[in-house]
């Protein structure tokens, strides 16, 4: 069996159930998360595209909040997908919101969308759940435009809160097969030439990890 098939079973198993209460249990422990939407601020007709979308909770709340933007999302787990295309229909987003089953770190948006690629490009508590998460990193940048953005929130280091808690966090993690990226910083770095960190923060003491990278215009 290939990794990204056994990678997209697990997602499966692990989210059959967790799909139908996720949302409502992970608010209060994904920091950031409305802080990376509200910082999007896509240019006007420029394309979105969040990569891990899960039950597109994020897709709809950046759609009321950049009401022009055409966006899309992959996940690797049907079993999201699923309930991600039930609340978009819900909401009645069919014709802004595009998704597909793709794999993050081997994806292309052609085949997948029709488009050549997009302005904005997020992840949002996605790179800790992906074992290949630097070469999702990777793959995600061939498909920023020029003078677009790449946006990240996710777990980080903890390192400014007590080490019980630390520790503790990180044990409970790993139950859902979350590990934090400690080595972001520096996966950042050696993104191409043409891909500028503009910013990497460690808010909420370390708890979470937030970074802006932008694609140099022509």
């Amino acid at each position: 069996m290939s990794t990204t098939l056994a990678n997209a079973g697990l997602m499966d198993r692990i989210y059959r159930r967790q799909r139908h209460v996720y949302d409502l249990s992970r608010k209060y422990y994904l920091l950031g998360r409305d802080r990376l939407i509200d910082g999007l601020a896509p240019p006007p007709g420029g394309r979105v595209l969040e990569i891990g979308c899960g039950t597109a909770r994020n897709l709809i709340a950046v759609a009321h909040r950049h009401p022009a933007a055409p966006l899309f999302g992959i996940d690797l787990s049907l079993e999201m997908l699923d309930t991600a295309r039930r609340r978009v229909d819900r909401e009645g987003l069919g014709m802004r919101i595009r998704l597909a089953h793709a794999d993050a770190t081997g994806f292309d948006p052609a085949p997948l969308f029709g488009v050549p690629g997009f302005s904005r490009i997020f992840f949002s508590y996605t790179l800790s759940m992906i074992p290949e998460w630097e070469r999702a990193l990777a793959q995600s940048v061939v498909w920023l435009q020029p003078g677009g953005e790449l946006h990240l929130v996710d777990f980080g280091g903890q390192e400014r809160l007590p080490r019980w808690f630390r520790g503790g966090l990180r044990q409970w993690l790993a139950l859902f097969h979350v590990i934090p990226r400690d080595a972001l910083e520096g996966a950042l770095a050696r993104l191409p030439g043409d891909i500028d960190v503009r910013r990497f923060e460690r808010p909420h003491l370390g708890y979470a990890q937030y970074a802006v990278c932008r694609r140099a215009a022509p």
